[in-house]
């Protein structure tokens, strides 16, 4: 879209964008009073509520002496739930779209690049952060953008700066920064348009896009991690000096625009205007850079809904038993004293109370004062303050199974049973579990087609073991094809490692693993140690696995490199002939082959050297038996 604008088209045009963006505020207004309910009941500030124009206001005491307390129970809930969601780690992995060959190198390949990605970014501390949001308002959003300022340098410009190959980057946005077009439309893909609303300093901005805007004071919400717990955050309200709110919008490709438009304006003027810059959409048609993340859905809304809500009601009905609770303790321990009118000074009474050994004068004649007594504490409140506390966790999604009366129950349970009961507990939130994994399957893809579409020529990714070995493998945007590979993000679940190993090791025991003479072979034992956490480690000792990779190395080093492989004394023959064959059976040997015969010569040749290695090798090994 090389559409160019007049002065008065881009001021009609930012007029536009501000005015369509007043509207989408003010729709969204009450939603957005909402999420700062939940996030001051979080902290402990419950002494709020909304009125009937949904506006947050702090409701007072009736009467002066009336206990307004806080006993937070929102906050750990939502610590426990975000301690259990952080075991939710999608793996990314890239399944082929076929049985051939070619699709299962492409896959491989797919695989590589997001695990690179993905430990280069640290997706994991991305997705707590978005979960943290997700949890408080419901809703949570992640970008996927390309930063040309990022990678590896690839050179100067001519003023002498470096010029670098650009790599994938994810933002996490909070909902208080997103915008859409309505809130009835569910998904993300379906709104018309999207507006990104963020603050950025005046600076940024020119050096950005080379335009000179005013700064104020403006209002901003932002994330910390709170480290009184290593999975929650703190979540607090800023004001940032000497900035200026920036307005994306990101309108959907249509038969006027078919590669869609994307517009940014600040205060009075327009940043950017042209087409979506991202083909990050199936068949490379150009999309939304943007992945919503939701922890409770609402059929037909935008926008989810967090556990606090359903709390909020629970938590004031809890803080108000326990004031009340207070206050009868109160009133039984301090007295309520009845006195008859013009008996004795009152004013003295109320100022210093009935202190210990307070000689109490009163009027001649008239009745003795005397204390009102007060009864025990009624076990109404008792039972009442229990039933909530139930509540909470039977709401929150949470319990503690380990704890209290259950833990007399626990001893008398088999290990089945224990394991059942844990299991069905993490059930509970495992619906939320399922919206992360998904988010995260829309982030590869998304990964997947920008790297398609920006990289140029080779790239080098690194990939770090458990072991802390680092493995290096080059690829191109030839081999990526996210249109022909499956997204698999249900290898991992609320279970925990331990929970996986039992499973395992059982089926281990029943010999399923076993080849067809009852043996396991070497290359499951890697891979049933690598899914147990030990698969790298293990690699490193074993010289089976080591002779394999070699061998594939070689092949690979003849397609892309034109090395010729040489054959040592130190090689296992039968591994490497094994290996070899393997690949010139394969689809991609046979497309190669095509381009280059000679390719077909020298495997030939070379498995044919590592025949006659083995062949003097079995006979030194018969003549040492004679």
């Amino acid at each position: 879209m090389e559409e160019k604008l007049t002065k008065k088209q881009q001021k009609d045009l930012v007029l536009e964008i501000q005015k369509d963006f007043k509207r989408r505020k003010e729709e969204r207004k009450i939603f957005e009073e909402k999420w700062k309910l939940n996030l001051n009941f979080l902290i402990g500030n419950q002494n709020l509520d909304l009125n009937m124009s949904n506006m947050i206001f702090d409701s007072e005491s009736n009467f002066a002496w009336e206990e307004k307390k806080v006993f937070n129970h929102i906050a750990p809930i939502i610590e426990t739930r975000l301690s259990r969601l952080v075991e939710v780690k999608p793996s990314m992995v890239v399944l082929p779209a076929s049985a051939q060959d070619e699709d299962v190198s492409n896959a491989k390949v797919c695989r590589d690049i997001l695990e690179g990605i993905s430990s280069k970014i640290n997706l994991s501390k991305i997705i707590s952060k978005a979960t943290s949001w997700s949890e408080v308002c419901g809703t949570a959003f992640y970008k996927v953008v390309w930063n040309k300022d990022d990678g590896m340098v690839i050179g100067k410009n001519e003023n002498g700066e470096n010029i670098f190959e650009g790599d994938v980057d994810v933002l996490v946005c909070s909902p208080f920064e997103i915008y859409p077009e309505s809130g009835l439309v569910e998904e993300i893909e379906e709104q018309k348009s999207i507006m990104h609303a963020k603050t950025c300093d005046v600076q940024e901005i020119y050096e950005a896009w080379g335009v000179k805007v005013l700064g104020s004071d403006v209002e901003s919400f932002s994330l910390a991690q709170n480290f009184a717990s290593s999975n929650a955050f703190s979540i607090s309200k800023t004001i940032k000096h000497n900035e200026a709110l920036v307005i994306e919008k990101y309108e959907k490709p249509t038969k006027k625009y078919p590669d869609g438009r994307l517009i940014i304006v600040c205060e009075n003027e327009l940043l950017y205007y042209g087409k979506l810059p991202y083909k990050n959409m199936h068949n490379e048609k150009r999309g939304y850079p943007f992945v919503k993340q939701i922890s409770i859905s609402e059929p037909t809304m935008f926008w989810g809904t967090s556990v606090i809500e359903r709390l909020i009601p629970i938590q004031k009905a809890y803080n108000s038993v326990k004031n009340r609770k207070h206050e009868f303790m109160k009133r039984a321990s301090l007295g309520v004293l009845a006195v008859e009118d013009g008996s004795v000074d009152v004013e003295s009474l109320e100022e210093e109370g009935l202190a210990p050994g307070k000689v109490l004068v009163y009027r001649q004649g008239s009745n003795l004062p005397s204390l009102i007594s007060e009864d025990s504490v009624p076990t109404s409140f008792e039972q009442e303050e229990r039933a909530l506390l139930d509540e909470f966790l039977s709401v929150g999604g949470i319990s503690d199974i380990f704890g209290g009366e259950n833990s007399k129950f626990l001893t008398t349970m088999s290990g089945t049973a224990l394991e059942i009961l844990i299991e069905q507990e993490y059930s509970r939130i495992s619906s939320i579990g399922e919206n992360i994994k998904f988010a995260t399957k829309k982030i590869a893809e998304q990964i997947l087609r920008l790297y398609k579409q920006f990289v140029a020529g080779k790239r080098e990714t690194r990939l770090v073991g458990n072991n802390g070995k680092v493995n290096f493998f080059y690829w191109d945007k030839g081999t990526i094809s996210s249109d022909d590979v499956t997204f698999d993000t249900q290898a991992e679940n609320l279970r925990s490692l331990s929970q996986k190993r039992n499973t395992i090791l059982e089926l281990l025991d029943k010999g399923i693993f076993n080849d067809e003479n009852g043996k396991l072979k070497p290359e499951m034992k890697l891979k049933l140690l690598d899914t147990l956490g030990f698969g790298l480690w293990e690699e490193s000792l074993d010289l089976d696995a080591k002779q394999t990779q070699k061998a594939q190395r070689e092949n690979m080093e003849l397609i892309s490199e034109n090395i010729v492989p040489k054959v040592l004394d130190i090689f296992d023959h039968q591994k490497h002939i094994e290996a070899h064959t393997a690949f010139m059976l394969s689809e991609e040997f046979e497309k190669n082959v095509k381009k280059k015969p000679e390719f077909e010569t020298i495997m030939l040749n070379h498995i044919n050297e590592h025949k006659k290695f083995l062949e003097k090798t079995l006979k030194e090994q018969q003549q040492k038996g004679e």
